[in-house]
């Protein structure tokens, strides 16, 4: 356990209520911390339509899923995770998996497909300037992270209308409605992850009910015309009290 000193001055903030729970426990810091959640620009994230795209990635077939994962792949993203949940997926139906992003557990994962021998139903196009194609041509989005202060990724994802399968760990909760914009389960339950994403891929109204709960969710609370406002006041509030 650390204390962390800081000047009277110096605003403290946190992007999740998990986050500021675990700085008051870990660092012992003493100062109110405010919570004010990460953003996007939603005229930016908003799913666009490319169906040359998903053909490319789909193999040709309208039938088959395409199940995404965007990361670091850092170890706390459980890289090894993603592709044994979505093993068990297409097992139960025609999917492929995206991997999105670079780091050093990239190689891991590909390696644990090969030995799968899905290796063919997984691409890897590294990491890219811009997701929001990608992510719109994604029907579910695999986070089974060891840990999240909030789940930016998440939320980029439900902004463009992909429901999302994650760990109920750090600040995932207080982004992902269970049941409602996508699913929260134990870390280690794969099972449950695997279950629930193909509840959703398999029942067309499930899934269109959560995508659009996921927009609404992301685009009603998220936005930046709604949460710069909030770090405006805060540090408005900050001057005027030194």
């Amino acid at each position: 356990i650390y204390t962390l000193s800081l000047p009277d001055a110096l605003p403290i903030s946190a992007v999740s209520n998990s986050l500021r729970e675990s700085t008051y426990a870990e660092l012992q810091v003493t100062r109110d911390i405010a919570v004010i959640p990460n953003f996007l620009d939603c005229a930016v994230h908003r799913r666009r339509p490319r169906p040359d795209l998903r053909r490319h990635f789909a193999g040709g077939d309208e039938h088959t899923k395409i199940v995404i994962h965007v990361s670091n792949f850092r170890p706390v993203k459980r890289v090894e995770a993603v592709v044994d949940i979505f093993n068990r997926i297409q097992q139960k139906l025609p999917a492929r998996l995206l991997l999105v992003g670079d780091g050093p557990d990239l190689t891991v994962a590909q390696r644990w497909a090969r030995e799968l021998g899905i290796g063919h139903l997984v691409h890897a196009v590294g990491a890219q300037e811009e997701v929001v194609p990608l992510l719109s041509i994604a029907d579910v989005f695999l986070l089974p992270s060891a840990q999240e202060s909030f789940g930016l990724a998440a939320l980029e994802a439900m902004a463009c209308e992909v429901p999302v399968i994650a760990s109920r760990v750090g600040g995932l909760p207080e982004v992902i409605d269970h049941g409602v914009t996508g699913f929260l389960h134990a870390v280690d339950d794969l099972a449950g992850m695997a279950e629930s994403a193909v509840r959703l891929l398999a029942d067309p109204g499930l899934h269109r009910r959560a995508a659009q709960a996921a927009r609404q969710a992301a685009h009603e609370r998220y936005c930046d015309s709604k949460i710069v406002p909030i770090y405006e006041a805060y540090y408005s509030e900050i001057l005027e009290r030194h």
